[in-house]
């Protein structure tokens, strides 16, 4: 079963598209977007938050989103997330189809 996962990253006043900016630059988003079981990775930015930055991820399975959680990238993003996020609030779901 597939695995949803969404993720809103609740931004430093003002760091938004500094902190987006940042995750492009770094390859953090392709590096994701290119792993074997990766099937969905997209930033959408908030119209009613100037503040947060809206992650939906779709991964082949559970154990697919375990294995990116131990990828270089993630480890990137966790650090640069010290510097630009004030809370991360996570949702998974099973899905049978996108």
């Amino acid at each position: 079963m597939k695995r949803l996962v969404e993720v809103h990253y609740y931004i430093k006043d003002g760091k938004r598209a500094e902190f987006y900016n940042e995750i492009i630059r770094r390859g953090i988003a392709d590096f994701a977007r290119a792993e074997e079981e990766n099937e969905k990775y997209e930033y959408y930015f908030s119209p009613d938050n100037e503040n947060e930055l809206l992650l939906i991820e779709i991964w082949s399975s559970a154990e697919a989103v375990k294995i990116h959680m131990e990828t270089p990238h993630y480890k990137e993003l966790t650090e640069l997330k010290k510097e630009y996020v004030n809370e991360t609030v996570f949702s998974r779901f099973e899905i049978t189809e996108i």
